[in-house]
């Protein structure tokens, strides 16, 4: 992994694009499972869209708020170990 200011490699960059792709299909196939149920027809009824946009939203926003929570929590961590430390900053 590369160090703050240092640009990243190649692997760490194929490491985030694994883990991006990771995410859209988990995305995917979530919303698509539990929104689209008639194949009777070649196009993406009203219902069918609404739903996706809405599941895509929801999930994006749900890790939006998970991200936010946990730098919350690294940074209340290592106030906590910088503390604990007795180091002064």
């Amino acid at each position: 992994m590369a160090a703050a200011g240092q640009s990243p490699t190649n692997e760490d960059q194929i490491k985030q694009l694994k883990d991006f792709l990771s995410s859209y299909n988990k995305l995917t196939e979530m919303c698509f499972t539990d929104c689209v149920h008639d194949f009777t027809v070649r196009t993406v009824r009203d219902k069918e869209e609404k739903c996706s946009l809405w599941c895509m939203e929801k999930y994006l926003k749900m890790n939006q708020r998970i991200s936010q929570r946990f730098q919350e929590f690294q940074l209340t961590t290592n106030e906590a170990a910088i503390a604990a430390s007795g180091v002064k900053v």
